[in-house]
């Protein structure tokens, strides 16, 4: 039995590629098995769903909802994932990205090689940790006296299987302006220390593939798909 994620559902409306950009936030949403996914809008006739315009909203019929987690269409844009992913994230639902399941970094690999990465990564990422403890709480000290409004700041990156997880780094750019301790720090990549902590969360790897940002995922997916099309267009001109 489906039971509707939305308390109530006014009238509706056809999407189509005419009236997509007065509608920003349009998107189809499909329920399968406790997975919502989340893709661009097609020529289908779809509810007006008021919680889509709104996060707080959305995170409320998150919350209240049986669905286990996520999957969201790389081509519906950055904002609109990161809209999506804040939500998730308030609602304490996993996201994860739809990318092509050929997609290399996110291929599943041997469960016991995965299990041994993991425990290594912890191991290691504990060990850098307590050893640069020291440099971390002056680099902290630093920051307080420069920027104290914003020591950290976050981003969303793209980790294992496409799974959405919040990034911890130095904040360098207060205001929107590289400080001198903030050129210093890129210089010797100080201000990616705290993503060792993400290391430890098991949201990202020390070995093997990196996770990338929100950005290049997106770019890289947008890419695969002009290939795609440009490939189809060769062979139907052929």
């Amino acid at each position: 039995m489906t039971t509707s994620i939305i308390p109530s559902l006014e009238n509706f409306y056809d999407v189509t590629q005419q009236n997509q950009n007065h509608y920003s936030r349009a998107c189809t949403l499909l329920w399968r098995r406790g997975k919502l996914l989340v893709k661009p809008p097609g020529r289908v006739k779809l509810p007006y769903l008021p919680s889509l315009n709104n996060q707080r909203s959305l995170v409320e019929c998150l919350k209240h909802s049986p669905i286990n987690l996520v999957s969201i269409d790389a081509k519906l844009g950055e904002d609109l994932l990161q809209f999506w992913a804040d939500a998730c994230e308030q609602a304490h639902k996993p996201i994860f990205l739809r990318v092509s399941p050929s997609n290399k970094q996110l291929k599943q690999s041997n469960q016991t090689l995965r299990w041994l990465q993991r425990i290594i990564d912890w191991i290691v990422a504990f060990s850098l940790l307590l050893f640069l403890s020291p440099v971390i709480l002056g680099l902290i000290v630093l920051l307080q006296f420069y920027s104290p409004e914003s020591l950290f700041c976050h981003e969303w990156r793209v980790g294992e299987k496409g799974k959405l997880f919040r990034a911890v780094k130095f904040s360098t750019t207060p205001n929107h302006n590289i400080t001198l301790l903030g050129r210093w720090m890129h210089r010797y990549s100080l201000n990616n220390l705290p993503l060792l902590f993400n290391v430890l969360r098991g949201d990202m790897s020390l070995m093997g593939s990196r996770s990338s940002t929100l950005a290049d995922a997106i770019q890289l997916v947008e890419e695969k798909f002009r290939i795609q099309n440009t490939e189809f267009r060769n062979l139907s001109v052929r």
